[in-house]
């Protein structure tokens, strides 16, 4: 099992070691995440980011342990604070959710229950893991609803979930994630649904809680601009495996691997004329039902086209550490490219 663990400048909270997530189809075993290493450390922002399918989804979801069948984790360790998460018992775990990890999913109406009002959906995990009372979760719940930006919150307490408005209803996810402060938040692309003006708060009402909490938060994106706003470091995924991370200065500017490379070239960048077309990626993820002796990008990827390289379809390429706390899995890494400044990263929609 390779490892692969970039120094962090306080001790990790979350630390992913080989990780290995596979689903059974007609197809075989499609491996949708594949000898993942992460580390998050206390109080820090990772952004995760890559194209639809390439197991970032399923990976937040490895973490907390709600993989269903025809799923399951079939190598790897996860640690919290030093316990073993994949070895915790289902009361362990219904303690842990929501008390030290939380999770923000992207379709907030179709996670809140319809039948229930807001107030009492808030106000549920705190009753079930502080032993307050019923009034007690109340007035907290409609706290947080108003820590949220929630307008009218005594008011909006008694609605259900139908009456909200998207931003509302994240925003009620947001409280409803925050409850209990957890030490870990993991947001899968919260602000997917949204307008560019929701989703702006949005993000800036993440980010601010996170620090006043000193709430680590995994945001699970495909948004460079997103990224852009909030992340301190940065990990690129393609076809179930981290194939580059960094701090985010680096990542926005002079990613190394060709995927991460492409993934930047093809965000909107101020000062593009209307109506010019972003540069694209080509091909396609590849089935993950079939076996890849090299680097999964391989059949994408321009660099190795140029350098006819053997062992980019024979091997795949192991991480090289390339700068401080920056590393990527390549076997064509370049010694220098071109730059791109940070300012010119910027999402049409943020």
């Amino acid at each position: 099992m390779e490892q692969h663990q970039l120094q962090t400048t306080s001790p990790p909270l979350l630390t992913i070691r080989g990780l290995q997530t596979q689903f059974t189809s007609a197809r075989g075993a499609i491996k949708a995440v594949q000898s993942v290493d992460l580390t998050i450390a206390a109080g820090e922002i990772i952004g995760l980011v890559g194209e639809s399918g390439s197991g970032k989804s399923v990976l937040a979801l490895s973490i907390l342990r709600l993989i269903q069948s025809p799923g399951r984790i079939t190598q790897g360790q996860v640690f919290f604070a030093g316990r073993d998460v994949l070895t915790m018992s289902k009361r362990e775990l219904s303690t842990w959710r929501g008390r030290d990890i939380g999770m923000i999913f992207q379709q907030p109406q179709g996670s809140l229950n319809p039948v229930r009002r807001i107030g009492w959906q808030v106000a549920e995990p705190l009753r079930q893991q502080e032993r307050i009372s019923r009034k007690a979760a109340w007035d907290k719940a409609v706290t947080l609803l108003r820590s949220v930006g929630i307008p009218a919150p005594e008011e909006k307490a008694l609605a259900y979930p139908h009456q909200l408005s998207g931003g509302q209803a994240q925003r009620v996810m947001i409280a409803i994630a925050l409850a209990l402060r957890p030490r870990l938040l993991i947001a899968d692309e919260p602000t997917t649904a949204l307008d560019v003006t929701i989703q702006a708060q949005i993000l800036e009402l993440l980010r601010d809680s996170c620090r006043d909490f000193g709430t680590s938060l995994l945001l699970v994106t495909h948004d460079l601009g997103v990224v852009a706003r909030l992340a301190d470091r940065v990990a690129v995924m393609y076809a179930g495996r981290i194939v580059e991370e960094g701090p985010v200065s680096v990542m926005l500017t002079r990613p190394e691997h060709p995927y991460a490379r492409g993934l930047l070239d093809a965000a909107p960048r101020l000062g593009q004329l209307a109506g010019q077309r972003l540069k694209d990626i080509p091909g396609s993820i590849p089935d993950l039902s079939r076996p890849m002796p090299g680097c999964a990008f391989a059949p994408r990827c321009e660099r190795r086209a140029k350098l006819e390289l053997d062992a980019c379809v024979t091997a795949p390429p192991p991480f090289t550490l390339i700068g401080e706390r920056h590393s990527a899995r390549c076997w064509a890494l370049p010694q220098a490219e071109e730059a791109l400044p940070i300012a010119t990263v910027v999402e049409d929609r943020v």
